[in-house]
This record gives C-alpha cells, sequence and structure tokens, in this order.
C-alpha cells in the first residue's frame, strides 16, 4: 500500500557531500513524522534526524551542524543534506515515515536503505 523509495546514497571522499531522498507513495492520508536512521556494520540502527510536518527538527549529536533534514510535504519527500562528510559516516542510511494510511491507521514504515561510504 505504501512504499519509501530512497535514493542519492554513493561513495565520497571524507569532506564531501550528498544528498539523500525518499518519496514516500501510496495510499497515504497524511505523515507526521519523517527521519533518516543509520546503521554502520556491527552496530545498531542510530537515528541521525527527524522532521515533523510542521517542519520542527532534531539531530543526533554526531552530526548536528554537518547534516540538514528537510521536506516536501506536496510531494512526500524528505532529504538529508550531508556535508563535510566523515569516515564514521559510512552506513546504510533508511528513510522513516509515520504516517496514516487511507481507511487503516496509523504505520511506520521503512525504506530499503541506501549505503554510504565515505573514504578516507
Amino acid at each position: 500500500q505504501v512504499q519509501l523509495v530512497e535514493s542519492g546514497g554513493g561513495l565520497v571522499q571524507a569532506g564531501g557531500s550528498l544528498r539523500l531522498s525518499c518519496a514516500a507513495s501510496g495510499s497515504i492520508f497524511s505523515i507526521n513524522a519523517m527521519g533518516w536512521y543509520r546503521q554502520a556494520p556491527g552496530k545498531q540502527r542510530e537515528l541521525v534526524a527527524v522532521i515533523n510536518n510542521g517542519g520542527s527538527t532534531d539531530y543526533a549529536d554526531s552530526v548536528k551542524g554537518r547534516f540538514t533534514i528537510s521536506r516536501d510535504n506536496a510531494k512526500n519527500t524528505v532529504y538529508l543534506q550531508m556535508n563535510s562528510l566523515k569516515p564514521e559516516d559510512t552506513a546504510v542510511y533508511y528513510c522513516n515515515a509515520e504516517l496514516i494510511v487511507v481507511d487503516s491507521g496509523w504505520y511506520d514504515y521503512w525504506g530499503q536503505g541506501t549505503q554510504v561510504t565515505v573514504s578516507s
């Protein structure tokens, strides 16, 4: 019923930038929070950044000042601009959306993940 499709990952040198996008589609009535999480090998998935439907944002301390989350409500899309990337940012990045499915209810959806690799 609902899909989250991510794009924009890749390989970049330390100090470089990448922009991730995540588009939600399907039987969506409304979306509350949208966010980005990441999981590095051998580590637990962690919150990177989240934005609610009013535009309020929150970031992990490790990315504050370097990453910026934004969303386009008309397109049901969330973005993550990542600047000054570090090797420790290397991980699979997952998009998450808390949304209401038409004639159904609240659900938490995840994207398939996109690899971000930062070389030193």
